[in-house]
């Protein structure tokens, strides 16, 4: 198999697939029963490796929000040794973000012992949680505060420059006021899941962006299924742009892998389908 379309951010080449973390970490969006059954299977770093080396097998060789979990780490270098490639990291670390950090912008000590270690893990991208992001967006004057000074600590250590947000409006303001980054991570699904915008309208701020946009949630943490999900992104991305996604099996991996480049390809995807015996009036007698 011949590897995953790939586009450049800040100079770095990534693949326009990423790995997706939350369904290695628990998050499903879903019910508390479902977060512990993905805690419950990725109890040791070989499970998380086995999904991971799908993915680097097919040159999806990025992985978001690696940071510090021990976990993520052991499993990725598992994976890496396996393939024999290496997996670039777009971290997403949490910024110490106060009631006093909109006026009187970031302690810079603590925001350069964090970058340290975000640099020490390997990170390729730099991206602000958004939950640190999003507590800077200012409506009023349309900009995200007090980041600038954050991004130039970032680039002396070498790590690229993005925000990872939840809210549209974000790209906006980041563009409008020239700040240093590189990329943005954004949530873009066709049912509009956890999107604070219409679908059409988070589209056009996507394709309007200045900079390659990272998708995330295609699959809206598993409301839809791969094939509607995927013909969505893969037609209405940009080139340049890139989708996130997260399995919970190799072979789920593998079918979100084949059936993505089917799609970018223009041809049919040739995968196994599903069975109930309710197909048995639709398929095709031999």
């Amino acid at each position: 198999m011949a590897d995953f379309p790939r586009t450049i951010v800040g100079g770095v080449s990534m693949p326009r697939m990423i790995i997706g973390t939350n369904w290695f970490l628990g998050y499903s969006h879903s019910t508390a029963a479902k977060d512990a059954l993905i805690t419950g299977t990725f109890n040791e770093y070989k499970k998380l490796a086995d999904v991971v080396e799908v993915f680097l097998g097919a040159g999806v060789d990025a992985i978001m929000g690696f940071g510090r979990n021990p976990l993520l780490q052991a499993g990725v270098h598992e994976a890496e040794q396996r393939v024999g490639r290496k997996c670039l990291i777009v971290s997403t670390p949490t910024l110490p973000v106060t009631a006093q950090t909109p006026s009187q912008g970031f302690d810079m000590d603590e925001i350069r012992t964090l970058l340290d270690g975000e640099a020490a893990c390997g990170a390729s991208l730099c991206m602000p949680h958004t939950s640190s992001t999003d507590a800077l967006v200012d409506g009023c004057t349309r900009e995200v505060r007090q980041m600038a000074p954050v991004f130039a600590a970032m680039r002396e250590r070498g790590l690229v420059p993005g925000l990872s947000t939840h809210l549209p409006q974000t790209i906006v303001y980041t563009d409008e006021t020239g700040l240093d980054a590189e990329t943005y991570i954004s949530i873009y699904n066709s049912m509009g899941f956890l999107m604070p915008l219409e679908v059409d309208w988070t589209h056009r701020i996507i394709t309007n962006a200045r900079k390659p946009v990272i998708t995330i949630k295609p699959m809206a943490a598993g409301h839809i299924r791969p094939f509607q999900a995927f013909h969505f992104v893969w037609s209405t991305l940009r080139p340049q742009d890139m989708v996130t996604v997260g399995t919970f099996t190799p072979d789920e991996a593998k079918e979100c892998v084949d059936l993505s480049i089917s799609i970018l390809e223009g041809r049919q995807a040739d995968l196994t389908l599903q069975e109930t015996r309710s197909k048995a009036a639709v398929k095709t007698a031999k």
